[in-house]
């Protein structure tokens, strides 16, 4: 491939002390936190709103913010406090309200306890409402390109806006990229996928509108003793409807059962069932064929749905993402590790800066059909280490969601939005504390830290 020299004269556009880059879960919560916190903060979003994987991407539901035997509320703070505002817009379903192995869990017993359902046009709507009244400056529309760091410290990053290409520069920096965009074109070192670079695969979702979800209860009623586990594939929702279609030759697809999670409307369902294998969402050719083979797939399953599936016999495809589902790219190395025993010991370290009990989820892992799927034992959580955050080559960048240092079956538990809200959270707050107290980010006061996201609503005692 040939190269050439591209030189521009870019002005430095914008300043700020802190400067999110990504509106998804985990940049939402991290914008509103460093706001309330008392740092002027700018949020860099490249689509034309907020939510990421919540709105662009359709994910949905929330997964469960509780312990596992669904007693108790774990994540809350900001994650709470927007589930109340679009409950109070018709726009939620309150976790409390929604039990395990019902229609809003897909059928699904262990592990989805308490999860949320919500509507991702009120979602747009209220973070939007959120950020202004935190005093967040937004712009949508803007794209990371580049990064630049000085010594121990990020000092700006390059964008693409629509006027053309801006230089930002901030005291502090918050990657909520999702695929730690930001901390790798600065220059701290990652890992990618799993041991063996591998990646989980990616999903496009999309919602069903239509359907008779009582016929589809009572579809499922009739086979609950035929839901099992076999060979590290989950027989769940309506596999005995996949293996008739597969029969007909109407299934060509490397699934054996049906995601499918109620919303807030009766008829309406989010469906997360395709599977696309071998895609790397940090490069756009593959991530192009991604989202083609996907809409490929959408178009089948809702086939599939229409002929196979009793109470969808009149249901309507309503939207596909508008991006598809990752669900995994780059760990970022940080000066602590989240790993998969730590989660399945329920550890809760003293530096932890939130608490869940989300369970491992690595999908793919014995191949397309398979995935692991481990729970977390009744009434126990783990917490995650503030060192997770931070990588340690830097003073001033944390990075937040699902690219934080964790392995990757430990990474399959906290990717879920609930817990990248509450990290979000944690970091956002972290950092307004660091800008206006002149700290560095590797060494700050953890302990003070806890005190300010306690006070704030945040669960850090099992």
């Amino acid at each position: 491939m040939s190269e050439f020299i591209y030189t521009n004269n870019i002005p430095d556009t914008i300043e700020s002390e802190v400067v999110v880059v990504g509106g998804g879960p985990a940049g939402l919560c991290a914008a509103v936190a460093a706001a309330r916190g008392g740092a002027k903060v700018l949020l860099v979003e490249k689509n034309a709103f907020c939510g990421g994987m919540a709105t662009a991407g359709m994910v949905a539901p929330f997964m469960t913010c509780y312990d596992s035997g669904g007693d108790k509320m774990l994540i809350r703070g900001i994650f709470e406090e927007l589930v109340e505002r679009l409950i109070a817009v018709g726009g939620a379903i309150h976790p409390s309200k929604v039990e395990s192995k019902t229609a809003f869990t897909s059928y699904i017993d262990k592990g989805h306890v308490h999860v949320t359902p919500f509507k991702a046009e009120s979602l747009k709507i209220v973070a939007d409402e959120m950020l202004a009244e935190a005093g967040v400056r937004i712009l949508y529309h803007t794209q990371l390109v580049d990064a630049e760091a000085e010594g121990d410290k990020v000092t700006r990053i390059i964008v693409a806006m629509k006027e053309g290409l801006a230089s930002i520069r901030a005291k502090a920096f918050i990657d909520c990229t999702g695929d730690g965009d930001l901390a790798a074109k600065a220059g701290a070192a990652y890992t990618i996928g799993n041991a063996q670079g591998k990646m989980q695969p990616a999903t496009m979702f999309f919602t069903v509108g239509g359907v008779d979800t009582k016929r589809v209860d009572e579809d499922i009623a009739k086979n609950w003793d035929n839901f099992y586990r076999k060979d590290g594939i989950n027989y769940r929702s309506l596999h005995w409807r996949v293996s008739e279609a597969r029969e007909a030759g109407d299934w060509p697809l490397d699934r054996v059962s049906i995601g499918l999670f109620r919303g807030v409307e009766e008829d309406e369902f989010s469906i997360n069932t395709s599977r696309v294998m071998n895609i790397d969402g940090t490069k756009s050719e593959s991530l192009t064929e991604g989202e083609i083979a996907g809409r490929q797939q959408v178009r089948i399953i809702f086939n599939f749905l229409k002929k196979y599936v009793p109470g969808f016999e009149n249901s309507r495809l309503i939207l596909s993402g508008s991006t598809l589902g990752i669900r995994e790219t780059r760990h970022i190395e940080g000066i602590r590790t989240l790993t998969v025993d730590q989660i399945l010991s329920c550890e809760v370290p003293e530096d932890s800066i939130m608490l869940a009990a989300n369970s491992v989820d690595v999908h793919g892992k014995y191949g397309p059909k398979s995935n692991e799927y481990i729970t977390i034992p009744a009434g126990k959580c783990y917490g995650v280490p503030y060192g997770t955050m931070i990588p340690p080559a830097f003073s001033n960048l944390a990075v937040a969601g699902r690219p934080i240092s964790a392995d990757c079956e430990a990474a399959g538990a906290i990717r879920v939005m609930p817990p990248c809200m509450g990290i979000g959270q944690a970091a956002g707050t972290a950092v307004a504390m660091a800008v206006l107290g002149g700290y560095d980010l590797r060494t700050l006061d953890v302990k003070a830290l806890r005190e300010k996201l306690s006070a704030d609503g945040v669960m850090l005692e099992a």
